[in-house]
């Protein structure tokens, strides 16, 4: 691993997994935290069981290596929009006409709610069809907890072209939770 000179953070350039998760534990950890906020104590997903979930999913299927911070946040949005949709279905969730709707508002700040996964997932799908760029903004702010600021450096644009993007998908995917 290298560190750069400028911010003294470790350089993503072609880390293998072990080394991505290793930089990257402690963020994937207080994303994963952030979706337990307002579950109950004895949900039975935790957030460090979601992390290593994560982990175990990394190693199995995705690439050995990662090429940049982008190609290693979207696999683990990927692997985790995976595990908390999988987990909802296993647990009896709720038919997605009855689900709590949240809105894309809430899902940076939490809410007093649980963000309803199955529909948020099936939202994703259809913007996926749409627009596959906006999708992977949105996956990034939500499933990887990314910042305006750190999803731009991800996928290397400027702020301002993800602030656009994430107002689009926005809209977009909560006209199709209103419409579902």
């Amino acid at each position: 691993m290298q560190k750069t000179k400028r911010t003294g953070a470790v350089s993503p350039e072609s880390l293998s997994v072990e080394e991505f998760t290793a930089v990257a534990y402690g963020e994937l950890r207080r994303i994963a935290a952030s979706y337990f906020r307002n579950e109950k104590a004895e949900h039975t997903l935790q957030p460090t069981a979601l992390v290593h979930e994560v982990y175990i999913r990394l190693m199995k299927g995705q690439p050995k290596t990662y090429e940049n911070r982008a190609h290693f946040f979207s696999a683990a949005a990927r692997a985790m929009r995976q595990i908390l949709v999988e987990h909802a279905r296993t647990r009896g969730a709720r038919k997605r006409s009855a689900g709590v709707r949240v809105p894309f508002e809430s899902v940076e700040i939490a809410g007093d709610e649980t963000p309803d996964y199955l529909a948020i997932h099936s939202a994703l799908e259809h913007l996926e069809e749409i627009n596959p760029r906006l999708a992977n903004v949105a996956e990034l702010r939500i499933f990887a907890g990314l910042s305006e600021k750190d999803t731009a450096e991800a996928l290397g644009v400027s702020p301002a072209t993800v602030r656009g993007y994430w107002r689009e998908a926005r809209a977009l995917l909560e006209k199709h939770l209103t419409h579902s």
